[in-house]
């Protein structure tokens, strides 16, 4: 009796001993093997004649443009304004290079000015003090010069109109001479 879900194909004795070893190998009997690969080309759509398996090099060569585009998109998303932004931060840090720089120079040229002020700031101080000191003497002077004038008026009272020349010589002489001791 025959079954009627079975078909039968005709090869040669080479093939056959092929499928034997493959049947051996892989633990099956030649009837599943053979179910499994007519299953396996049958879902992948494989050309069992094509070595190079063009339908594989298609699948990869597809999925490395997908790989590609995706990285080129990621590109424009990120990387991109990020260069843009890389961009700005360059100019910004010229623009603060060159500001800063002026500053440094103004800061420099501030430094010789506020020196320059200090010395001759030093300088007016120290006429100042000469001036002080000038003002010490003038004042001391002025006072010996009362104490003296004092003395004299004081002097000339007490002799009255009846005191000989001589002694109003002497007081005068003594006066003379006092102003020349200052």
């Amino acid at each position: 009796m025959k079954q009627l879900d079975t078909s039968s194909i005709r090869f040669s004795k080479p093939v056959n001993e092929k499928l034997e070893k493959l049947a051996l190998g892989f633990k099956r009997s030649k009837k599943e093997l053979f179910t499994q690969m007519v299953d396996y080309f049958y879902r992948s759509k494989k050309d069992p004649s094509d070595f190079g398996d063009e339908v594989l090099k298609k699948e990869l060569s597809l999925g490395i443009s997908r790989i590609i585009s995706f990285i080129k998109q990621q590109e424009k998303d990120f990387l991109l304004p990020s260069y843009t932004d890389v961009g700005f931060l360059k100019v910004a840090m010229a623009q603060s290079n060159d500001k800063l720089s002026n500053i440094d120079t103004h800061l420099a040229r501030e430094s010789e000015v506020s020196i320059a002020l200090l010395k001759y700031t030093k300088s007016i101080i120290g006429g100042i003090r000469v001036l002080v000191n000038h003002q010490k003497q003038k004042d001391e002077l002025k006072e010996q010069f009362r104490e003296l004038l004092e003395y004299y008026i004081h002097s000339r009272e007490e002799m009255g109109w009846t005191t000989a020349n001589a002694k109003k010589e002497q007081l005068i002489e003594h006066v003379r001479q006092s102003l020349n001791n200052m």
